[in-house]
């Protein structure tokens, strides 16, 4: 095999075998060598303060010693089964503890594959058929969860628009769509359509909060109108709080699926409800006709199940989502001083432990309003934060718990460039 040096090659091969030369997760011209606590390098040895952490899943840093040392304790003994594990039984156990609506969970391996089983899993409980998602809002990659997820053109709710081609048009008949925080549009489709199964909703809708007594609306309406609630909890759950954002808001769904931090960098993902929901994936409990078959050759491994155990072991000890808020805190400080200082309107949009900064002086509030003004302000904003070895995704800032001192330090600097450049 040919040696290859630089980042340039590295793409170039990529572009011979890879559609738009990538994995399609994430900006392609970019190939990373090696992750080390809070801080990745990318193949010419660039040094960067890492933002993006694998999109949300490295909450503890890259290569955490305690996770390494569990996983390396546990490949000897195996890496996966296709049978049950000790390991994957116990992570099950951690996570019906900590998570409110969850008395059972099963496991799958990845977060579009847990929300893909969560409306299948509402449709065989209530016999209905539709469901209603919100604009914006992102459930993995299932036909579904397709539907006006970033749709370019606006119509009129509750339109499904897909983002996808290849999705059947009775798809989108089966999808209703909302717009975020507006719980009077919601009301009136729930009482238009009798058919709706579930409400699957991001209780932080990417990087939009939910509105005072938003959460707790759509569960006094689900009650209500006997509709099932999902929280899409793949990126808050273990984020928000150890309990993720139904600790934190104290609202409960009836189904919630969990992913990113649950397999501590592992692909693992899972869902929970309560026993009697859950005994949808039992035949016996509930025969041939209502049963939900589910089966993945990597569900429960015990490589993820080991790192996914360590990794909440070390969330549970005491000041750790304190420290993470501290962390997120200051570099939304770091930043809106200097934004402010040089006159540039933004919004800092979303939670202490998942943000970013919208360039514009409107309230975000769902998808048609968490828009920059100028979508080419943040993109050169970003592309200096980047040139200058902070990295992070366009949309999105996730803090971790690695961060240190000279982070924060270096961090604050190349805002100030960036900030610079805008001004």
């Amino acid at each position: 095999m040919q040696k290859i040096s630089t980042q340039a090659e590295w793409i170039a091969r990529a572009a011979e075998v890879l559609p738009a030369a990538g994995f399609g997760n994430f900006d392609a011209g970019i190939v990373i060598s090696k992750g080390q606590g809070s801080r990745v390098w990318d193949e010419d040895g660039n040094e960067y303060v890492d933002y993006l952490i694998g999109s949300g899943p490295m909450l503890l840093g890259h290569g955490h010693p305690e996770v390494m040392e569990a996983v390396l304790e546990q490949l000897p003994k195996g890496m996966t089964f296709f049978a049950n594990n000790a390991s994957g039984i116990e992570l099950a156990e951690a996570i019906c503890e900590a998570v409110p609506c969850c008395e059972q969970i099963r496991f799958v391996a990845s977060g579009g594959e847990a929300d893909m089983y969560a409306i299948r899993l509402a449709r065989a409980c209530t016999g209905k058929t539709k469901i209603l998602k919100f604009e914006g809002g992102y459930h993995g990659m299932s036909a579904e969860a397709q539907m006006s997820l970033a749709p370019s053109v606006q119509v009129n709710f509750p339109q499904a628009v897909p983002d996808s081609a290849g999705i059947p048009q009775d798809v989108a008949d089966n999808m209703l769509i909302a717009p975020f925080n507006d719980l009077t549009a919601v009301e009136n489709l729930l009482v238009e359509h009798s058919d709706v199964a579930a409400i699957i909703a991001e209780p932080l809708q990417r990087i939009i909060p939910a509105q005072p007594g938003y959460l707790q609306g759509l569960r006094d309406l689900c009650d209500k109108l006997g509709v099932l609630l999902i929280f899409d909890e793949i990126v808050t759950g273990f984020r928000l709080a150890y309990g993720g954002a139904q600790e934190r808001y104290g609202v409960v769904p009836d189904i919630c699926t969990l992913g990113k931090i649950t397999g501590g960098g592992f692909p693992l993902a899972a869902l929970g409800a309560s026993r009697e929901i859950m005994n949808h994936f039992d035949k016996s409990s509930v025969g041939a006709e209502k049963w939900l078959m589910q089966l993945g050759t990597l569900s429960g491994n015990p490589v993820a199940s080991v790192a996914g155990l360590k990794t909440m072991e070390v969330l549970r000890r005491d000041g750790t989502y304190d420290t993470l808020r501290a962390n997120g805190a200051r570099l939304q400080k770091m930043q809106t001083d200097a934004l402010t200082a040089a006159g540039i309107p933004h919004r800092v949009c979303g939670d202490e432990t998942l943000f970013d900064i919208l360039f514009t002086d409107r309230e975000p509030l769902d998808y048609r309003s968490a828009k920059h003004d100028d979508p080419s302000v943040n993109a050169t904003y970003n592309a200096v934060l980047r040139d200058n070895g902070v990295f992070k995704s366009p949309g999105k800032l996730y803090p971790s718990l690695a961060l240190t001192e000279a982070d924060f330090q270096l961090t604050e600097a190349v805002v100030a460039k960036a900030v610079a450049a805008i001004a």
